[in-house]
């Protein structure tokens, strides 16, 4: 039987070299790092104790065996000491002033509070050490953003307060950073410290591979994914960021580094692509040339300093300006070297289209409307280490005006606004504005006339998606055997928790109901997230490093290593797409879920997510690309339309999305909860149609986000509309309890009845969920295959219990009870059983057990729904009495997961009962 290997050793040694070639470096003066052998290190703030592995929300949901602290790591490296007294100092404070895991979903505060140092404590840690690292951690997440305050993109006081005494005390200080995103770096000019480095938020080994960096094992080689400019205020979308309603991208195309080299260059601290290694490398250009519409360019990487590392070498485009007008320097390209030994080389050979070197025109001006274009002039083109420092290395000259590529207009705005467009000085450039072009075309009227065929329902012919499979008969003729009730039910996706599919996983979609089984369509099983597989029944996983820290290694082939890894994790738990990875731009510093996304740049976030994507598809599982498109805010998501010009969407938003498809052959989309230009994006036909699947030629499942809304063009969004969803093509509505049942009271079924939606329209996107289905693990198991085993070697952690797959959901009515008679309650015992309530909310949940005990004993039950503590029952002994205790446990999703933990042995459990006390509908939210 064939197989895979999950070597969890690899995994781990992978997820650690990317930490460490992830931390970016932006100071080292005095040769503070690496820390040199026999070290005594004081260590300062608590987060050396509170480690952030991930930032919040669904993408930060992963059960883990362990996270490794950087305190963790520095504690068992022999090379260096650690000033055990100032440990003391912080953890006698710790216990008065515990973390605080907030309330409730998005409650979380996104830092801690900080223990005040004194000049007496720092002086005597200076005293007795040779170098202080300070720790400084951030959190944020989904459904909410970070703040322009201190504790969030800002220091707190106190945390200045201990930057001051600190560097003011020691020669040597090095302030580590376990921060999402970037933060506010203007305190490095005011206290001077004399090593700064990011560490971003590493996943559970984030501690194995700062130390790394830290005691110069892999000498740092992380380079900016972003622009960190001197105030929030800085930069271009900071003035419409933070809105109820609406998000208007004055800045167009000028996001990150195209805005500041083009116009600020003085606002800048650390340039995009910047970070310091402990070697030093010189590059230059081997050969330069262009030939049959390609630029040839290879570089000689020579390391000249003294300790192995490693260089990325990016390359950037200075277009014409023309008439469409153009940033300064545009990433068109990068690599990164292997690790070079000292006084050794090694060549970097770039392939480079001329095409991608064009322009979109979305208004005309060239002549040439919804064209990508190169416009007459001189490209040139920079090489180097950073955007700032890349120095020209060749010319590619365009006589005259050559149309790349002819479109058409989708996804124009209709809101009127300006844009930023810059005009030739004596200094530079200088910001002017220029109205954005509209919407010309009447995309409803264009969306009729694109119907699909309109076939009719054949009834039951016998055949099975299994005879689809096996070419037997076309996938046409299959799904016309479906009734529309029975395609109705096929795009809308059961969740959370379905008993469908691996339990606590966030969806099932395909066969959802009796009658769809009957067709032998399987359902198709979804997980969070980009940081790591969350299961909410408490399965661990491999808790990933976040979305930045992996873009900021610039390392393609790690990328598809490391997610081969989870590909296999993920086949090992029947879980057929991950919902990741998440590519949004970080169009500001202070969108909460920056922390899942990788990058202010459209290319390097294209190619990451390929590389991921490759690395899954070795395996035979995927992603699910998201958010789809311009998620670029959490406050107000579910209701923010983002206005935005045709051009800047192509060039920039869209663009990772297009690199993904293109390059990597992604087939699973997730669209947004918000809108652009007015139309919600689970609606949005012109992109999940016209765009994703008629241009970039995408063949794949796309899927709404989490109880998304949708609409018509002019109308208020719902979660119903799914009418609305079909016909743009978005083919699954996520998530709903009973699809079968159609708990949402969605509108297809009126919808086909009333004409506004066609049965072509609906088996077409029946069709798509069937293709997926087709081409993933779970169709071997549907069929009777003998599944490909994944044999996971090198896991010395211990696991909880086997997930059991196949375990029945016991149904409830109200006041069902279940027995529990003869079940192991020794001490560190837990039994596991998983139910199926008529419907979700508000339960009394009653133990009846009785002991032998005396009357002081304590035996406390813990109940976890989905592996999160619920609620304790903590009884006493009752002289062997039947005794009852009752406790209120709010129950989320009809289906839960359910664990007793046992914390002491003595009881004998004679049954639960549940009752309902008060009922919860998602659309009544």
């Amino acid at each position: 039987m064939s197989h895979y290997m999950l070597d969890w050793n690899q995994y781990r040694a992978l997820a650690r070299t990317a930490i460490a070639e992830g931390a970016v470096l932006l100071r080292n003066e005095h040769d503070t790092l690496p820390i040199k052998a026999g070290s005594t290190v004081s260590v300062f703030g608590r987060n050396q104790f509170a480690y952030y592995k991930s930032g919040t929300g669904s993408g930060g949901m992963v059960n883990v065996t362990h996270v490794t602290t950087p305190l963790d790591a520095l504690q068992r490296c022999d090379e260096i000491r650690l000033n055990g007294e100032l440990l003391q100092v912080y953890e006698a404070w710790l216990e008065e002033n515990p973390f605080d895991k907030g309330t409730g979903w998005a409650g979380e505060p996104w830092s801690q509070k900080e223990m005040p140092v004194s000049d007496e404590i720092v002086l005597q840690a200076a005293a007795k050490s040779d170098l202080a690292l300070i720790m400084i951690g951030r959190t944020a997440g989904e459904d909410r953003d970070n703040s322009a305050d201190p504790g969030s993109y800002l220091l707190t006081d106190t945390e200045r307060d201990m930057l001051h005494k600190v560097c003011r005390a020691f020669e040597k200080t090095v302030v580590v950073l376990n921060v999402g995103n970037i933060i506010d770096m203007q305190w490095v000019s005011e206290f001077h410290p004399s090593a700064v480095l990011y560490a971003w938020q590493g996943g559970m080994e984030g501690g194995e591979g700062l130390v790394d960096v830290l005691t110069g094992k892999v000498a740092p080689s992380g380079k900016l994914a972003d622009t960190i400019a001197q105030s929030i205020d800085d930069y271009p979308s900071t003035a419409n960021f933070g809105y109820e309603d609406k998000a208007i991208y004055q800045e167009d195309i000028y996001v990150g580094y195209r805005y500041f080299e083009t116009f600020a260059k003085d606002k800048v601290l650390y340039p995009f692509g910047f970070g310091l290694s402990y070697t030093t490398f010189q590059t230059e250009v081997a050969q330069a040339s262009e030939s049959d519409g390609l630029i040839e360019i290879s570089f000689k990487v020579t390391n000249i300093g003294s300790v192995p590392g490693k260089e990325v070498v990016q390359i950037y485009v200075e277009k014409p300006q023309g008439l469409l007008g153009n940033p300064a320097r545009s990433l068109i390209a990068f690599a990164k070297t292997s690790t070079i030994e000292a006084g050794e080389s090694e060549v970097l050979t770039y392939s480079i289209p001329v095409g991608d070197l064009a322009c979109y025109d979305d208004g005309g001006v060239t002549g040439n409307k919804s064209c990508y274009v190169l416009e007459s002039g001189t490209y040139r083109i920079y090489a180097g280490t950073d955007v700032r420092s890349a120095t020209p290395c060749f010319e590619y000259q365009v006589d005259a005006l050559r149309v790349i590529s002819r479109l058409s207009e989708n996804m124009a705005p209709v809101t009127a606004f300006t844009r930023m467009k810059p005009v030739s000085s004596e200094t530079g450039y200088t910001v002017t504005y220029e109205e954005v072009p509209l919407r010309t075309v009447n995309s409803e009227a264009r969306r009729l006339a694109e119907r699909p065929e309109n076939r009719e329902y054949t009834g039951d012919k016998g055949y099975t998606l299994a005879d689809v499979y096996h070419q037997k008969v076309s996938l046409d003729a299959f799904l016309d055997q479906l009734t529309d009730d029975d395609l109705a039910c096929m795009v809308r996706g059961e969740g959370m928790n379905s008993p469908k599919v691996t339990p606590g996983t966030a969806g099932a979609f395909g066969g959802v109901s009796d009658r769809l089984n009957a067709f032998g369509i399987p359902a198709a099983c979804c997980s969070d997230g980009p940081s790591g597989i969350r299961m909410d029944c408490g399965t661990t996983a491999f808790s990933m490093p976040n979305g930045t820290l992996l873009a900021c290694t610039f390392n393609l082939a790690l990328m598809e290593d490391l997610y081969e890894m989870t590909g296999m994790e993920l086949r090992k738990n029947r879980i057929d797409t991950l919902l990741g990875p998440g590519m949004n731009i970080h169009r500001n510093p202070l969108n909460g879920r920056n922390f899942e996304y990788f990058s202010e740049d459209p290319l390097l976030t294209g190619k990451m997510a390929a590389a991921q994507l490759k690395g899954m598809h070795r395996v035979g599982v995927t992603g699910t690309l998201k958010h789809f498109c311009a998620n670029n805010q959490e406050f107000h998501r579910h209701d923010l339309n983002s206005i935005v010009s045709e051009r800047a969407l192509r060039e920039i938003y869209l663009k990772g999305f297009e690199i993904a498809v293109k390059e990597a052959g992604a087939y699973a989309i997730m669209t947004t909860y918000g809108a652009v230009n007015g139309v919600w994006t689970a609606g949005l036909y012109d992109q999940n149609t016209r765009i994703l699947r008629d241009e970039w030629g995408f063949q794949g499942v796309v899927m709404t986000d989490w109880w998304a809304k949708i609409n018509d063009e002019g109308g208020a969004p719902s979660r119903n509309n799914t009418a609305a969803m079909i016909r743009a093509q978005n083919d699954l509505y996520m998530v709903v309890e009973q699809p079968d049942a159609n708990p949402m009271d969605d509108n297809t079924s009126s919808s086909l009845a009333d004409g506004s939606l066609t049965r072509g329209e609906l088996l077409r996107c029946a069709a798509n969920v069937c293709r997926f289905i087709m081409r993933s693990p779970v169709m071997e198991r549907a069929l009777g295959v003998k599944e490909r085993s994944v044999e996971v070697v090198g896991l010395d952690e211990v696991n909880d219990e086997e997930l059991d797959f196949d375990m029945p959901y016991q149904p409830i009515v109200d006041g069902g009870q279940i027995s529990l008679e003869n079940i192991d309650t020794s001490t560190g015992s837990s039994h596991v059983f998983a139910v199926a309530l008529e419907e979700p909310g508000k339960y009394e949940v009653t133990i009846t057990a009785r002991s032998s005990a005396g009357e002081l004993a304590q035996m406390p039950v813990t109940l976890l729904q989905n592996n999160v503590p619920s609620t304790i029952f903590t009884f006493n002994g009752t002289d062997g009495q039947w005794v009852s205790l009752t406790r209120e446990v709010f129950f989320f999703n009809k289906h839960a997961y359910l664990k007793l933990f046992f914390g002491l042995s003595g009881l004998e459990i004679r049954d639960i009962t549940f009752k309902q006390l008060q009922p919860f509908h998602m659309k009544d939210a």
